[in-house]
């Protein structure tokens, strides 16, 4: 059995758009896909990212989406105002351009200025107004305006996300997984945040596991983990793959091109 997965999209609806089209060139329009994560921030249209995915899904086609720390912090913003997380060590808010709060705003209607107050030795980076055609909203204030641009279908469409997908001997999980650590053990934050000790082991993790969360130039296989983040949030093509049992191809214009390990366990 063939399935499809799609890494990190970050707002880029034109490249998703065309990602599916060559799924469906390739297996159909009932390809079963698995979207690995990172819906939102960064590109130019979050909201059509979302408004797209959630009308393949309920249009009934075999779609399954993983949640990735992206969705997260975007859901716990509009949910309640938080711009923070606790994995982001450096202390960049939400809304810094670099983490893509503002552009994913904007997509809803709420484009603006963010500025800054550094507070602390630790330099966490927390947002003090947001301009708004000359309006100036503090977080709360901004907070309540998403909870009313952002649609429902959309709020409940990131809660919902799982945090990881099986399929055989495939496992879909948005960063990765703490090695040694069995499944049902796994802490969502590794789920969707780890690189620490998992982008260096070598270790066999019983299924071959398919992931994004870590950007490179394009996707690349390592025997043990498949990484399909090939960059889409910083301008690169998003490149869809399908499986077949631990086998795998990028998909292209001119078909299906062997993504082969470069290196073996």
């Amino acid at each position: 059995m063939s399935v499809y997965a799609v890494g990190d999209i970050h707002g880029q609806l034109a490249e998703l758009d065309n990602a599916l089209s060559l799924i469906e060139a390739d297996g159909g329009p009932e390809a079963p896909i698995v979207f690995l994560g990172d819906y939102t921030d960064r590109g130019p249209d979050s909201r059509g990212v979302l408004d797209r995915l959630i009308a393949g899904r309920d249009a009934g086609r075999p779609w399954r989406f993983v949640r990735g720390n992206h969705d997260r912090m975007f859901l716990n913003f509009v949910a309640t105002g938080d711009e923070h997380d606790a994995n982001i060590k450096s202390g960049l808010s939400w809304m810094n351009r670099r983490l893509g709060g503002p552009q994913t705003l904007a997509s809803y209607g709420l484009g603006g200025a963010p500025a800054f107050l550094h507070r602390g030795n630790g330099g966490r980076e927390t947002l003090s107004s947001y301009d708004i055609d000359g309006r100036l909203f503090s977080d709360q204030e901004l907070a309540r305006a998403a909870r009313e641009k952002v649609p429902q279908a959309h709020i409940q469409f990131l809660a919902d996300l799982q945090n990881w997908v099986t399929e055989g001997d495939l496992l879909f999980v948005h960063a990765g997984i703490r090695p040694g650590v069995p499944l049902e053990r796994q802490v969502e934050d590794d789920l969707i945040w780890i690189r620490d000790e998992w982008l260096d082991s070598t270790a066999d993790h019983g299924r071959l596991v398919v992931h994004g969360h870590t950007a490179l130039d394009f996707p690349e296989h390592y025997g043990n983990r498949v990484n399909m983040d090939g960059g889409a949030g910083y301008g690169n093509p998003l490149v869809p793959a399908v499986f077949e049992g631990r086998e795998a191809w990028t998909l292209h214009d001119d078909g299906r091109q062997p993504l082969r390990p470069v290196w073996s366990l």
